[in-house]
């Protein structure tokens, strides 16, 4: 499988990397695909997923919704959007409820936000990618100008696949706490996933592969130490491409409605209307 100088169709949402990020099924129904892909993955020796300690941080996360209150006159003094389309993708296992309140704040500010409208995030990126590209060339068309996408933890994952395969299409993608290193092995459902009999390695070395397709759109990647749901080192993507990196202190729950995060998204967005 070569990499360089390849094109769109050559790693369209049927490839080999695609499909097999998407889903590794269990021991009887596959071979190994760090194996077969021959990737050179980091050395992730001191990457783990978060302790269960952390996860009883992340109730705190609920501290988010007054402080974005108190930072209202803030946000509201924030560049203005022109109707330019942004897709708001939630995180595994939530829906488009999660992200109600980062979307009303974009719409707010003047942005055609839109849900992915999907119902629940089942983690199955084959599978949803497609989707979403479909969703996104239609809103593209609509307004006659590139689309925003804002994803949340594996929304963002979800997001930036979307962007490899069909970069005309994508403006800008903002990622917030998104396991862009390991899929699934660096979280805390990684134990979840061996348990079902996926494997963990072979997911990772497709995830390896896919980052070897360097995103050709600005990415925001939006992480925190206090994450209690992904390890943060697994955010940060050193893949190459024009990815920014922003460092927050609030959970992994906290994300979706830190002002903070808020801030970085208006100001980003802006970024792109204005380029």
């Amino acid at each position: 499988m070569q990499v360089a100088g390849a094109s769109n169709e050559d790693f369209g949402p049927t490839a080999l990397g695609l499909a097999q990020l998407g889903q590794v099924g269990p021991p009887a129904a596959r071979r190994s695909l760090a194996g077969k892909l021959q990737v050179n993955l980091p050395a992730m020796s001191s990457l783990s997923p978060p302790s269960r300690a952390g996860l009883l941080r992340e109730p705190l996360g609920a501290l988010e919704i007054p402080r974005l209150l108190l930072k209202g006159a803030s946000l509201a003094s924030q560049p203005r959007g022109n109707g330019e389309p942004v897709v708001v993708l939630p995180g595994y296992g939530a829906s488009d409820a999660s992200t109600f309140v980062l979307r009303s704040y974009l719409g707010l500010l003047g942005y055609d936000v839109h849900g992915w409208g999907f119902g629940r995030n089942g983690g199955d990126v084959r599978e949803l990618v497609p989707r979403v590209i479909d969703l996104v060339a239609k809103l593209e068309d609509e307004a006659e100008q590139p689309v925003s996408l804002v994803g949340w933890s594996l929304g963002g994952v979800i997001a930036r696949e979307t962007a490899r395969e069909r970069p005309a299409l994508v403006a800008r993608v903002v990622t917030l706490g998104s396991p862009v290193v390991g899929g699934p092995k660096y979280t805390l459902v990684a134990d979840y996933y061996r348990r079902r009999g996926f494997d963990l390695d072979a997911i990772e070395a497709a995830a390896a592969e896919r980052n070897r397709i360097p995103l050709q759109v600005p990415v925001t990647a939006i992480y925190s130490r206090n994450d209690g749901v992904v390890a943060w080192r697994a955010c940060v993507d050193d893949s190459g491409g024009d990815v920014e990196h922003v460092e927050v202190a609030t959970t992994h729950l906290g994300l979706g409605f830190a002002p903070e995060v808020f801030l970085i998204i208006a100001q980003r967005l802006a970024r792109s209307r204005n380029a």
